[in-house]
């Protein structure tokens, strides 16, 4: 099918990418998350999220125990250094060091019972455009570190060389830092023009997408190679997709292709200039665990310790899927890019109602979709 990922030689993919090297930075698509505490908030809709995240905690406590050398941190630094990559706003974050540093602790008892406990920092890190007030004021009281806020790009170096002991990101890194402007450029073949991501797409359009995933991931470990200790800890969770399967046949997939068809039939209602919906991509890639493998080997830095897909949403039960919930999670992650991008920033209230009512003529397609391993799991250690 037209979306179907491919396994592909990814030297060839960055010998492609010098022919799109012109590209629009996520800054442009406003990516940081609703800020503040209103109905649209981040932090007012972000639970999902942190449900589907802690599919993975006990995976994660299972590696700390197993293969995170705390000792051997302590005998050099007498602080134990963690930082989450793309924290966003919301409660979520608070929640997932407190769990790491748990995990940290029990691992250090077992080792050292009657040993004071070390000191933990955390650095709290997105772009310098997040709502870092709406951050800091969440703070828990009473909190087993001390906390940092660190803005910037993840893409490159944020820290001290050999500076972090445990690197954390969730639901960040399949946001693309760039797109090729060949995607909007309508004398292009590989012109997405009509949709906005590569689902249901050509091959050539998702290849462009796939090469920034490959340039950005790259990116990504470098930096972190230069700021994670040797024998480090970095968990990565993000969206993934099993090898083979179109990006059509999911969920957010699905999403994406109503997204497009209401922006294309506002544009015919005058509400929206067509061109704006032809220029106009959504900079989010799912990778398969082999494609991620194939980055992490050839980035030479990582051992990886573990890597699998899971099913974000076995927390979803039997029940029916609450579409109007989800779509307030969907807004409050992705608002930005839309009000970005297009020139009445009104019709975004209508997109989503007119999407909400058009996934809840679809909820037991989607209900029987939802059972898909699409979240990509990955535990690397620095050699």
């Amino acid at each position: 099918m037209a979306d179907q990922p491919l396994l592909r030689d990814h030297d060839h993919d960055f010998k492609v990418k010098s022919r799109l090297d012109v590209t629009k930075t996520v800054s442009e698509y406003s990516l940081p998350v609703n800020g503040g505490h209103d109905s649209c908030s981040y932090s007012k809709n972000s639970y999902y999220q942190r449900l589907s995240a802690n599919v993975e905690k006990r995976k994660i406590d299972e590696e700390i125990a197993e293969k995170l050398d705390v000792l051997n941190f302590l005998s050099t630094w007498k602080t134990i250094r963690i930082a989450d990559l793309g924290c966003a706003t919301g409660p979520n974050t608070f929640n997932a060091m407190q769990d790491l540093i748990e995990a940290i602790v029990h691992k250090y008892k077992s080792l050292c019972p009657t040993s004071p406990l070390p000191e933990f920092q955390v650095f709290f890190n997105d772009q310098a455009s997040n709502d870092f007030n709406s951050l800091f004021n969440a703070l828990p009281a009473e909190r087993q570190y001390f906390a940092v806020g660190v803005p910037g790009s993840f893409h490159g170096r944020l820290f001290p060389e050999s500076s972090l002991h445990f690197v954390y990101t969730c639901y960040a890194l399949q946001w693309l830092s760039a797109l090729p402007e060949e995607l909007s450029d309508k004398n292009s073949p590989i012109c997405n023009k009509g949709r906005v991501h590569y689902t249901n797409a050509p091959h050539e359009v998702l290849n462009a997408y796939s090469t920034q995933f490959a340039m950005d991931v790259e990116n990504f470990l470098n930096a972190r190679a230069k700021e994670l200790v040797p024998g480090g800890m970095m968990v990565m969770i993000l969206s993934g997709i099993p090898t083979g399967m179109p990006y059509s046949e999911i969920p957010t997939g699905i999403m994406f292709d109503f997204i497009s068809s209401i922006l294309m039939n506002m544009a015919i209602e005058g509400l929206i200039n067509e061109d704006e919906v032809d220029s106009f991509n959504i900079p989010f890639y799912a990778a398969s665990p082999e494609e991620m493998t194939g980055l992490v080997e050839r980035n030479g830095y990582f051992s990886i310790e573990r890597m699998e897909l899971t099913n974000p949403a076995t927390w979803l039960g039997s029940g029916p899927i609450d579409i109007r919930a989800w779509m307030m999670h969907v807004r409050a992650a992705m608002e930005g890019i839309f009000t970005e991008h297009f020139s009445r920033p009104e019709i975004i209230d209508q997109m989503f109602q007119q999407m909400t009512e058009k996934l809840s003529d679809c909820s037991e397609d989607l209900k029987s979709r939802s059972q898909e391993k699409v979240q990509l799991f990955v535990v690397l250690k620095r050699k």
